[in-house]
């Protein structure tokens, strides 16, 4: 199976590559996002057998700076990378996230539900999936949350580095998701990507996300248990916290079709920390 993946150096890209490593990855010299054509002609040049997108704008709070930047990379460019893949008849599996909902209430939101985006990334998100469902080929969205490696920036190396030098921090206790490692991530989307290419799974919209659902201060708990740092943490209101993008409080994800229809659980997230400290440990 001959897979071309949009993105080389990002959390799932890193991840996927260590388990695919015959795929052939774009970097951004090699595939510019903000020049949704060009991303186009890639795929209509190539002889893949599926296309992921593991490439987007992941700035929050700089996508309410430059919101068109924003729309451009993850907007315009899955919506061309769409229309190549179904002209070519290849699937597409293209990653997404729980911002394009509102952020509201405790339930877990389901694949099908209502989506409100709160912000330019999340209406930068949702404008990449309709356009990827109007292109009419087969594709999965796959929405995930909280993403976590030993690579890049995340909420993990984010502790650890405040952990150096802060005995005490103020952790949000109020924004509930699923902490997801970029390992499993890769996975999920390697293992979708051989079941469209056999014609053994339907298109549609998927979640996933780590289990169990946490605050960002109980993550932030775990992160220090399972490091030995002797880090108090007090729990804080989002209120406390501003940012430019709002930051939703709800962002559990509800993934059973994803289990039903492919055969993925929810990761355990606290397993999957446990390696990504073993990788920062090894890492030179």
């Amino acid at each position: 199976m001959k897979i071309l993946v949009f993105g080389k150096t990002g959390q799932v890209a890193t991840e996927l590559a260590k388990i695919a490593p015959e795929a052939q990855f774009l970097s951004r010299a090699e595939a510019d996002l903000a020049n949704p054509e060009a991303c186009a002609a890639l795929i209509t040049a190539s002889n893949a057998d599926v296309v992921i997108n593991a490439a987007a704008f992941t700035a929050v709070d700089q996508a309410e700076e430059t919101p068109d930047l924003a729309m451009l990379i993850n907007g315009r460019a899955p919506t061309a990378m769409a229309k190549a893949a179904a002209a070519k008849g290849i699937p597409l599996v293209h990653i997404s996230t729980d911002y394009v909902f509102s952020g509201e209430g405790m339930q877990p939101w389901q694949p099908n539900h209502p989506t409100a985006p709160q912000g330019a990334y999340g209406h930068s998100k949702f404008t990449g999936e309709k356009g990827v469902q109007a292109a009419g080929g087969v594709h999965v969205i796959l929405r995930t949350s909280w993403v976590v490696s030993a690579h890049g920036q995340n909420f993990v190396k984010t502790m650890l580095r405040l952990a150096e030098t802060r005995p005490e921090l103020g952790i949000v206790a109020d924004q509930i998701g699923g902490p997801t490692p970029a390992a499993s991530i890769a996975e999920a989307v390697l293992k979708i990507a051989k079941a469209l290419v056999a014609k053994q799974g339907p298109s549609g919209t998927y979640h996933l996300s780590g289990a169990p659902d946490v605050s960002w201060a109980g993550f932030a708990r775990e992160i220090f248990k399972q490091a030995g740092k002797p880090v108090h943490i007090n729990e804080i209101p989002s209120s406390a916290y501003p940012t430019p993008a709002t930051r939703p409080l709800n962002s559990r994800l509800d993934c059973q079709s994803l289990q039903q229809d492919f055969g993925i659980a929810r990761p355990d997230w606290r397993a999957g920390l446990a390696h990504i400290l073993s990788d920062l440990k090894a890492a030179p």
